[in-house]
């Protein structure tokens, strides 16, 4: 398996001021792909840009922004165009959690939640992808999460959410066989991140973290691949457990992950 080159290519990352967005940049731009990084910490961007200029002697452009306000895809094209700057690839990494339970959860975050996990994502891929299934060699991610593959009770609304990316961005890998375009959904399971400075350290039901490096190099050797698999699942153990919920079936498998999170939530 030979790793995919990817200078010529321009890949805009949405949550690219820490964690697995922020190691996206680093790795593509090592790669040798300009980097677009979008989030909402100006000040974050700009730091890591400076570092992938300085590091791998590619264009790293950052920009502000809030992909929870109405309009914020085609506000984001339009700063892209009015740079003169072409996406050829992108990683919608950006999403948060709330972990509570659903009725005792403020109906402006959880609506936030939403337009970030689901309405920007899919906003910002219809955006782009025509102009992604043009250019050769290019890349569309989707962060879903191992919260996709079952109900997850305390974090109802974020569970729910990622189960959309999964089954949305399956269906766009199929739309895109033979325009050489790679779809794929990357589903980490609790990964060291600042996700939990938001969400709550009990938002990993007290499993074990993966480090972002390693959550994004299985991302990348899945891309290297001659045929992509339309989603994958981060690290032995979060493949296992989605295997489990197969076999287990839904009523049992919500009763389960409701327990270990029962034990670990902020509120009920």
């Amino acid at each position: 398996m030979t790793p995919v080159d990817y200078h010529g290519q321009t890949t805009l990352i949405t949550g690219a001021s820490s964690g697995i967005g922020a190691e996206f940049a680093r790795r593509l731009a090592a790669r040798g792909s300009d980097v677009v990084l979008a989030a909402r910490r100006l000040d974050r961007l700009e730091g890591l840009a400076g570092d992938l200029a300085t590091a791998y002697g590619v264009t790293a452009t950052p920009i502000a922004v809030d992909l929870a306000a109405p309009g914020a895809a085609a506000e984001l094209d339009a700063t892209l165009t009015g740079r003169g700057l072409t996406v050829t690839s992108l990683v919608n990494n950006a999403g948060f959690a709330t972990n509570i339970a659903f009725h005792r959860a403020d109906p402006q975050r959880l609506a936030a939640e939403i337009a970030v996990n689901v309405t920007s994502l899919t906003e910002l891929s219809r955006v782009f992808i025509e102009r992604l299934r043009t250019r050769p060699g290019g890349v569309l991610v989707n962060v879903a999460s191992m919260a996709a593959y079952q109900a997850t009770p305390t974090m109802a609304v974020y569970g729910a959410t990622k189960a959309f990316v999964l089954s949305f961005t399956e269906a766009l890998w199929y739309e895109s066989r033979g325009s050489g375009l790679r779809v794929m959904a990357l589903s980490p399971g609790a990964t060291e991140t600042e996700f939990f400075d938001v969400a709550g350290d009990g938002a990993d039901g007290g499993t074990g973290r993966m480090h972002p490096e390693e959550v994004v190099e299985i991302a990348l050797r899945a891309l290297d691949r001659r045929n992509p698999p339309p989603s994958v699942i981060t690290g032995r153990r979060n493949r296992l457990m989605a295997h489990v919920g197969r076999l287990a079936g839904r009523r049992r498998m919500t009763m389960t992950i409701g327990s270990i999170m029962d034990r670990t939530a902020t509120g009920h």
